[in-house]
């Protein structure tokens, strides 16, 4: 199928990006359990799914992880595949287009073989439908031709694991998401002190010198999120070798300042969505089309990448009737939502 959708990679065979920072942020991912922070009872799950799977002999059942961005569910993917010593093949949802893609890569996978799909909630209905009998029977269903004379080929799969992960859990269908026999499992944000720990971790990867204090107050900046925190660490660590000194708690002040991060790791996006319902809505309530033009952002990306967290802080409220915000973010943004200074 000369169509068919290309993997991103393939277990830790993947291509180097030409893009230096992709490259660093693959080398800051864990590659083994004991590296993985946070998420113990996820952690605890997959390994029994893995290692009574491994006695058996048997390819593990399907796995869904959901959750906001950058809390680790591609990275509990890869060790998933590393634990099973197992081809992980990577795709997603929007790369699939039509049914034709993704039956090229469900017959190109080999024996035992992970299959992940990243915002798998973005496939369209026609391809979920495909995946219901690979994922139940291990059976790819083929229709050749239209009307009368049309006839369905079914060919074998071979054993194969679907981890998929996906940040809007609500749009994955009861029929998809009862195929995950394996689990479906739900990501938190992490703690002050688990982000410590990431980020100590991620400063010696980096060969960076850093203060105690520094990593607490880039952890407390983070949004209780990995990729967020190692972002940070990286923009603190330029600032801190521009000014040839190790990266101090004032310097890290100064480089989260310059990038817009305030006291309680908002950014300027996170803000300028508080100060449109203040200021233009009177705080709400308000609908998510409405806020989001308001605010100049995607729906989308205002209810997956931002709403968690403002929502987690308690700076925003979903109610029946629209989005609201709190006293605390009227406190934060100060009157009429003014910006509170940076440091």
């Amino acid at each position: 199928m000369k169509n068919a959708t290309p993997t991103l990679g393939t277990g830790s065979n993947q291509p180097k990006e030409p893009n230096g920072e992709r490259v660093l942020d693959a080398t800051l991912r864990p590659n083994a359990w004991n590296e993985y922070v946070g998420q113990e009872n996820i952690k605890e799950n997959l390994r029994v799914l893995i290692t009574a799977a491994k006695e058996r002999a048997h390819a593990p059942e399907h796995t869904l992880l959901y959750g906001p961005p950058g809390l680790g569910k591609t990275t509990l993917a890869h060790l998933m595949a590393k634990e099973l010593n197992a081809n992980m093949r990577a795709t997603a949802g929007p790369v699939i287009e039509r049914v034709g893609d993704l039956a090229a890569i469900l017959t190109n996978l080999e024996p035992g073989d992970v299959l992940f799909i990243d915002e798998i909630h973005r496939m369209n209905k026609s391809v979920k439908e495909l995946l219901y009998p690979a994922m139940e029977a291990g059976k790819l269903d083929i229709i050749i031709g239209k009307g009368p004379s049309a006839r369905t080929i079914e060919l074998a799969l071979p054993a194969f694991t679907l981890i998929g992960a996906t940040t809007r859990i609500g749009l994955i269908s009861a029929p998809l998401r009862s195929r995950f026999s394996g689990g479906v499992f739900q990501l938190d944000f992490y703690s002050q002190k688990e982000i410590e720990q990431i980020l100590s971790r991620s400063s010696k990867i980096l060969g960076v010198e850093v203060e105690k204090e520094a990593l607490e107050e880039i952890a407390r900046r983070s949004r209780k999120t990995p990729r967020t925190a190692n972002y940070l660490l990286k923009r603190s660590r330029d600032v801190a070798q521009l000014e040839r000194a190790p990266l101090s708690k004032a310097i890290a002040e100064k480089a989260l300042a310059m990038i817009g991060i305030d006291v309680a790791g908002l950014t300027p996006s996170d803000r300028k969505i508080l100060e449109a319902l203040i200021t233009k809505f009177n705080g709400g309530p308000v609908g998510l089309k409405t806020l989001a033009a308001a605010a100049s952002e995607e729906e989308e990306t205002v209810e997956d990448v931002y709403e968690p967290y403002l929502m987690q802080e308690g700076f925003l409220e979903r109610t029946p009737r629209g989005r609201v915000v709190t006293n605390r973010a009227r406190e934060h943004m100060g009157k009429k939502g003014a910006q509170k200074s940076l440091i």
